[in-house]
């Protein structure tokens, strides 16, 4: 009896199967061999690895998933991802040096900036300041546009 004759096979498990993970242990096990992180791989740091990142997945989609609530939409939009990792205190520090394209800035108003009063000109008081006003830089008395001062 060297082998089978034409029985019921019975169907292959995965071991992403066999661990409950939605990510590719297999893969990710071909991953870390190819990638020559090590001369050797366990058989359990495929699984682990695979592990660690559904969880860091999940946890972000959930996030992402809340804030793109919070702005009234149904799908997540890399402003939704940034704004989920740069809220998240833990997750802002894992991924601080990440860039996400398309994420635009965390909204961030300078409280000394809010706290000073813009000057209004115009002939109503009531008209706005020009964007050109807001940010001139005021000059030292003495110190005139085109005029230098020999350094001694």
């Amino acid at each position: 009896m060297a082998g089978r004759k034409g029985g019921d096979r019975k169907k292959a498990v995965t071991r992403s199967v066999k661990a409950g993970l939605q990510f590719p242990v297999g893969r990710i096990g071909r991953y870390l061999k190819k990638g020559r992180y090590a001369q050797r791989v366990g058989s359990g740091a495929p699984v682990y690895l695979a592990a660690v990142l559904e969880y860091l997945a999940a946890e972000v989609l959930e996030l992402a998933g809340n804030a793109a609530k919070d702005n009234k939409k149904t799908r997540i939009i890399p402003r939704h991802l940034l704004l989920a990792v740069r809220n998240d205190q833990e997750l802002g520090r894992l991924l601080a040096g990440v860039t996400i394209a398309h994420g635009g800035v965390i909204p961030n108003i300078n409280s000394r900036a809010a706290a000073q009063e813009v000057p209004r000109r115009g002939r109503e008081g009531g008209q706005v300041a020009q964007e050109e006003d807001l940010h001139q830089v005021p000059q030292e008395e003495g110190r005139r546009q085109g005029v230098e001062f020999p350094i001694a």
